[in-house]
């Protein structure tokens, strides 16, 4: 998830976190329609998962929360709180800013 200037959450799949949050911030080409209008500013959280399939399970449930309860896993670390029932969470690894680098898959 990453935050923009305006306050609010983009949710989004990626293999390589510092280059999208860059393509995000820079406007280029490859930026979402989101971002384009919303200037991202820094990723407030994200998760490693085994495949694209399980990562796009992940942002389809994300982008259903309300923006309280994104704002709640942000800073609880609570995903299991929100989507327990939804999808199998041992597939999914919280990941820390300094590891952001060497999850670029």
């Amino acid at each position: 998830m990453i935050r923009c200037e305006d306050n609010s959450l983009y949710t989004g799949i990626t293999t390589d976190l510092n280059r999208r949050l860059k393509e995000h911030k820079n406007k280029d080409s490859k930026c979402a329609k989101y971002t384009f209008v919303h200037q991202a500013v820094d990723i407030q959280c994200a998760w490693v998962t085994d495949n694209k399939s399980l990562a796009t399970k992940l942002e389809f449930h994300l982008k259903k929360l309300t923006k309280k309860a994104k704002e709640d896993i942000i800073k609880n670390n609570n995903l299991q709180e929100y989507l327990l029932e939804k999808i199998d969470l041992k597939k999914y690894k919280r990941i820390e800013r300094e590891q952001y680098e060497k999850y670029n898959i």
